[in-house]
Formats: structure tokens, C-alpha cells, sequence
């Protein structure tokens, strides 16, 4: 099976699952890892100046256990100052890896001058990446998009930069910063950068089967994948892909109507009440896409007022459409 080397980190297969509020944390992390095929798991972005306070036994973006293994901590950071404090919050809490967040586009983060509202300031990406270097001997990545435009001098730029000022490999998600989940991915620019840099380069958006990635990977070149909103949607993927492409072992039996009970368990072992019901709706939005009226499923979830309650909608769904197995 292939094996990647992002810094020191040696992973196997070369699939990464995508940093994802609400939707990756501990429950889905263990689900995925179960199912196998993965080779370094991430969390949800965390905020660098609410890092240092944050308790793992209780705060939910840092809940883990054993089997979420290797792991890595996005960071979600506009200012090099909060850096030093941040990291060694990190290295308290056992990353195996840590991330900067360079790419999103909501704009509840780009006013706090984060995601992809930093990549626009080359300077102050410049400044942040070299306090993280500093802080760390941890693989250190980032998360990027295309930019604002499609300004092949100006990605070229940046991503030098970036490789220069120390990361240990990079995802491009291969959309704008402005573009839609809608929009068919760039997987070709993605090739771009491959070509620029000497180090790893991860691929990601619109991987949602077997045959998307291979597609992705022959005409981006890339190192490896780090798959998204496939991940909710069939988190047995990574283990079809690792089969398929990388000749792992085979993909488990999937009797869909278990896994979301499964799901459902990890939620309530790991998380208070308070903190389940927001998240098994979430889940439930991409795991229904699974169903031909997966809509209806959604949306009783999405009603739903306690998490017993959506469990019972879930199971009078599924007692009335037959499971087609995997």
C-alpha cells in the first residue's frame, strides 16, 4: 500500500479526511476509523486564541480517543501574536500534525481576518506560517483554495511562499474562494501547484466516489486525497478508495440502517446531550443522501427535539425503505 511522508508523519493510505465544522469531530473521526482505509484523520477548526483554555475532557471540538490516530489539529488563526500560546496547547493535547487554516470562505470567519481573508495578505500568511514553524516540530500544513481569481502568478507565489517558509505539505481545495460546493472542482490547477513545489500536495473537493478519485488523482498528480462532504455521506469511502487505488484490504460490509445507530452511540458516549442533537442533525443532512427519499429522513431528523426522538424517526424510516447493502 502507498505510503506518504508529510514531514515525518508516515501515513497509509495516502487519505486524509477534510477539517469540517460540526461534522468532524471524535463520533465521525471513530466512525471513519472503524471502517478503515484512512490515513491521518482532522479535526474542525479550532480557534487559536480559545486553544490555550480548552479543556479535552469536556470542550467538544477537543473530545478524541484512542483510535483517532494519526490526528490533525486545524488551527484557525489571523494573528501571528496568538501562535506561541496556541501550539503548545497543541502539543499538550497529542497532534500528531497541525494545520492552518487558509481557505475558508465564510464570511462569519473572513471578518475575523482568518481563512481565506488571510490568504489575501501575503505578508500576514507569511508571519503566521513562520510563527507556526517556529512553534513546532509537528508536520505543519495548510488548507488553501484557488484564490480569489484565477491568477496563475499570484497562486504560484503564494504557494512558494508558503513551502519556503516551512510547511511540510499542502491541500488545495480546487475551487475559488467565492465558488460554490456547486462548482465543479479545478482538480487541474491542483496540478499546477504539484508542479511548482517540492513537497506534498493534497487534493480535495468534488471526491465523492471510487472513480471521482482516481479522476482527480490523474489529472491533478497529486500526492493524495483528503476527502470532505463524501466523508458523512459514505464513511466506508475511504476504505473503497484504499482498496481500489492503493490495494488495501477490502471494504467492510455496510448495512447502512447499523452505521447510523453506530453513529448515533459514539454521539452520545462522547458528547453531554446538549451537545448531540446539533450534531447527529448535521450527520443526518449527507448521511440521507444515501436514499432515493433520504429527504424525508433529513428532515424528520431535522425536527426532531431530542436525540431518542431521532433515533425512533430514523428507525420508522427505515423499516419503510429496504437497505440496499454495500
Amino acid at each position: 500500500m502507498k505510503e506518504l511522508d508529510l514531514g515525518g508523519l508516515r501515513i497509509s493510505p495516502p487519505l486524509v479526511l477534510a477539517p469540517m465544522v460540526g461534522l468532524s469531530h471524535s463520533a465521525l473521526r471513530t466512525l471513519i476509523a472503524e471502517l478503515g482505509g484512512i490515513g491521518l484523520l482532522s479535526t474542525e477548526m479550532l480557534g487559536a486564541r480559545k486553544l490555550p483554555s480548552g479543556n479535552p475532557m469536556h470542550d467538544p471540538f477537543l473530545i478524541t480517543s484512542g483510535l483517532e490516530h494519526p490526528l490533525s489539529y486545524q488551527m484557525l488563526v489571523a494573528d501571528p501574536v496568538d501562535v506561541p500560546a496556541a501550539m503548545a496547547a497543541l502539543h499538550r493535547l497529542g497532534a500528531d500534525a497541525v494545520d492552518l487554516n487558509l481557505g475558508c470562505p465564510a464570511p462569519t470567519i473572513r471578518r475575523t481576518g482568518a481563512g481565506s481573508k488571510l490568504a489575501e495578505d501575503q505578508r500576514q500568511v507569511r508571519k503566521v506560517v513562520a510563527a507556526a514553524r517556529q512553534a513546532t516540530r509537528l508536520p505543519l500544513s495548510a488548507k488553501i483554495r484557488l484564490g480569489n481569481s484565477l491568477d496563475e502568478e499570484r497562486l504560484r507565489d503564494f504557494c512558494l511562499m508558503l513551502e519556503g517558509e516551512g510547511l511540510d505539505y499542502l491541500t488545495v481545495h480546487a475551487r475559488l474562494h467565492k465558488e460554490p460546493f456547486s462548482r465543479k472542482p479545478r482538480w487541474d490547477w491542483v496540478g499546477k501547484v504539484k508542479g511548482w513545489l517540492t513537497i506534498p500536495v493534497l487534493a480535495n473537493g468534488g471526491i465523492f466516489t471510487v472513480t471521482d478519485a482516481a479522476r482527480c488523482l490523474e489529472v491533478s498528480g497529486a500526492d493524495g486525497l483528503m476527502i470532505g462532504r463524501a466523508a458523512p455521506t459514505r464513511p466506508w469511502l475511504f476504505a473503497e478508495i484504499s482498496h481500489a487505488l492503493y490495494g488495501g484490504p477490502p471494504a467492510p460490509f455496510i448495512h447502512r440502517p447499523t452505521l447510523y445507530r453506530r453513529f448515533v452511540e459514539l454521539l452520545t458516549e462522547r458528547f453531554p446531550p446538549r451537545r448531540q442533537l446539533g450534531r447527529l442533525k448535521e450527520f443526518s443532512h449527507y448521511f440521507s443522501k444515501n436514499y432515493p427519499f433520504g429527504h424525508h429522513l433529513a428532515m424528520a431528523i431535522q425536527n426532531s427535539h431530542s436525540v431518542a426522538e431521532a433515533g425512533q424517526m430514523a428507525e420508522k424510516f427505515f423499516a419503510r425503505h429496504d437497505d440496499q447493502s454495500t
